[in-house]
């Protein structure tokens, strides 16, 4: 049974926890909303860190960009206008001046697309100051993106021509008409004339090289990944897209007579479109005459070959003495043997150093493939007790066919000797752009070390000749001993699934691996294929390789010193180590393979470059 006075204090007690509940939710909603100002404002600072991050990675592409859309704003603007002022406009309407506007424009990027091509130019523009002002390193992608802009305004001059201001023209009235008289003549044209005209037959045909050349050059058909069925499978595949490329030289012939047979157009210099060509082209044919004639003259010898598994060919070569490169350039390679015509570019994977020239070449495509077929016809059966590999050298009863060089070009690996510290990534056949830095390190390093030899034992000298008055005077270091590496550290990790890669570059990670007492390169190589340590099904590799380098210093896996890793490195970890390691460095990153890993080293860069005083900076090989 309740007493009153029990209800009483209940009800009491309600009222205070009616009014202590509604004091608890006025305060919780505005903690809410302090927090939620406070998030807004997180999110901004983050999106501004972000987007300062973007300029200061991209500033070089944004201003050339920009620059270059504002020259096609400006010249579609200016013909625009002018032709707004003209008699024409009051028949064929905005139509024209489109068509106008958009044929100015196409004559510019006619003329720039070359420049990106233009490989020697670039090689030695990217050397000069001005690599530090503009992204040669980019020069393929600005080429497509040229391509693209190409294909947009062949889309707005050919289809307002033959699609609006054509049939205006032709429906126009007779009073119209006459204000075009000394341009089209006085019997005003069918559609068919404007079309069987000069202008009409170079235009299309124009539009018909271009649309071959552009598909071709798709990533579908060049890479092959669109299976058809005979004969239609020799238009995929990089020989398809190569000839199909060079249909160019027609498309500029039919420019420059489409430009000389201009609509409305009749004194000559206003006929500016081989004023825009010519520079281009002249500098374009020169780099092509360059590699004709430098190919003859970079005579080469094979020395060695060799068919290592995962279908790679290495192919070692004299090295002509006028030919000079640094570590990470490519040089492009032509056996007339397969094709008298392409020329196929690869790494080089010697050092400058080196007494010989040598690159890598995987199957990946036609030409590949029918490369590697040729030699392997010239190549010994493998000899018991030696590997099973298929070799050849210069003894070889069979004489190995002949090779044609042109080169070196420029790339982004080229650069790695501006860092304090170094992160090469390689996926498979990616490993060759940094095979040669390795060999430049290595050589600099064993340099380095017979300098300081030499230094003691002069130190040592002296002493003893000048005897015990001289002992507080500190010796000086000669000049040679102040040269030393700006790059302190190299960390090299080359990730594969089939574990006879490892044999492309064994000779070269065991060099390593000897001659590097200081522990200034650091090597990492790790098999796919196999369940990362730590995963039952493969501890009894693990236990048995652990032991075999304890016991012998070579790895089971890959035959060579450097230790196997499975599966795929932790990138972000890997990261965390160099970040923590290396305070206040600045880190190259140099990767090589397929694009998905790089957008991820990419954005731990950034994230990376966020949180420390490490300045983590990225770089990705283009071809």
């Amino acid at each position: 049974m309740i007493q009153l006075w029990q209800l009483e204090t209940l009800l009491l007690q309600k009222d205070t926890y009616q009014s202590y509940s509604q004091a608890l939710s006025y305060t919780s909603q505005a903690l809410s909303q302090n927090l939620q100002g406070l998030t807004n404002k997180s999110r901004v600072r983050r999106m501004i860190k972000k987007l300062l991050y973007y300029l200061e990675e991209n500033w070089k592409r944004l201003w050339v960009v920009s620059l270059w859309i504002m020259i096609m704003i400006g010249l579609f603007t200016w013909k625009f206008f002018q032709y707004k002022q003209k008699n024409s406009f009051q028949v064929m309407g905005y139509c024209l001046l489109t068509a106008k506007g958009a044929a100015e424009t196409l004559k510019f990027n006619m003329a720039l697309i070359l420049l990106p091509v233009c490989r020697n130019t670039i090689t030695w523009l990217r050397s000069t100051k001005l690599g530090l002002f503009l992204p040669f390193d980019d020069n393929i992608n600005f080429h497509k993106t040229i391509a693209a802009a190409i294909a947009i305004g062949v889309i707005l001059h050919a289809g307002n021509h033959l699609a609006c201001d054509f049939p205006m023209l032709i429906k126009s009235s007779s009073d119209h008409y006459d204000l075009l008289i000394n341009d089209f003549g006085s019997h005003k044209p069918t559609y068919l004339d404007l079309v069987k005209g000069a202008e009409g037959v170079t235009g299309i045909l124009m539009i018909i090289c271009m649309a071959i050349a552009f598909i071709l050059a798709t990533r579908w058909f060049r890479r092959n990944l669109i299976k058809l069925p005979k004969p239609f499978d020799r238009i995929t595949g990089f020989n398809a897209f190569w000839y199909s490329h060079h249909l160019f030289i027609v498309v500029y012939i039919l420019l420059v007579i489409h430009g000389v047979f201009l609509y409305l157009v009749h004194i000559w210099y206003r006929k500016t479109t081989w004023m825009y060509l010519a520079v281009p082209i002249l500098l374009y044919a020169g780099e092509r005459t360059l590699r004709f004639f430098r190919s003859g003259y970079y005579t080469v010898r094979l020395s060695k070959v060799a068919i290592y598994p995962g279908g790679v060919l290495a192919l070692l070569m004299s090295k002509p003495p006028q030919i000079r490169y640094k570590s990470g350039q490519y040089m492009f390679v032509q056996c007339p043997a397969v094709s008298p015509f392409e020329w196929h570019p690869f790494s080089i994977t010697s050092a400058p150093g080196d007494d010989y020239l040598s690159v890598h070449i995987r199957q990946l495509g036609d030409w590949t493939q029918e490369l590697k077929r040729l030699f392997s016809e010239v190549c010994e059966p493998p000899v018991s007790g030696k590997s099973g590999l298929l070799r050849a050298d210069d003894t070889t009863k069979k004489g190995l066919p002949k090779l044609l060089i042109d080169g070196p070009y420029g790339a982004p690996a080229q650069d790695y000797w501006k860092y304090d510290v170094l992160l090469l990534v390689g996926l498979g056949i990616g490993a060759t752009p940094f095979i040669s830095i390795l060999k430049d390190l290595l050589h600099n390093i064993v340099k380095m070390e017979e300098q300081a030899d030499l230094v003691s034992d002069s130190s040592k000298t002296s002493e003893l000749r000048s005897g015990s008055n001289d002992s507080g005077t500190p010796n000086r270091v000669p000049p040679k001993r102040k040269k030393t590496l700006k790059t302190t550290n190299a960390y090299f990790y080359w990730v594969t699934r089939e574990q006879g890669s490892f044999d492309w570059f064994k000779g070269v990670m065991n060099e390593v691996a000897e001659l590097d007492q200081r522990g200034v390169i650091e090597m990492h190589n790790y098999l796919t294929s196999v369940y990362e340590e730590g995963d039952a099904r493969s501890a009894f590799i693990t236990m048995v390789q652990a032991l075999n380098q304890a016991k012998n210093g070579v790895d089971i896996v890959s035959g060579t010193r450097v230790r196997t890793h499975f599966a795929r490195p932790k990138w972000k970890k890997v990261l965390s180590k160099l970040s923590s390691k290396h305070c206040n460095a600045r880190i190259g990153v140099f990767y090589c393979g397929s694009p998905v890993l790089a957008k991820q080293l990419s954005k731990l860069c950034y994230e990376f470059n966020q949180k420390g005083s490490t300045k983590f900076e990225f770089h990705k090989e283009h071809f």
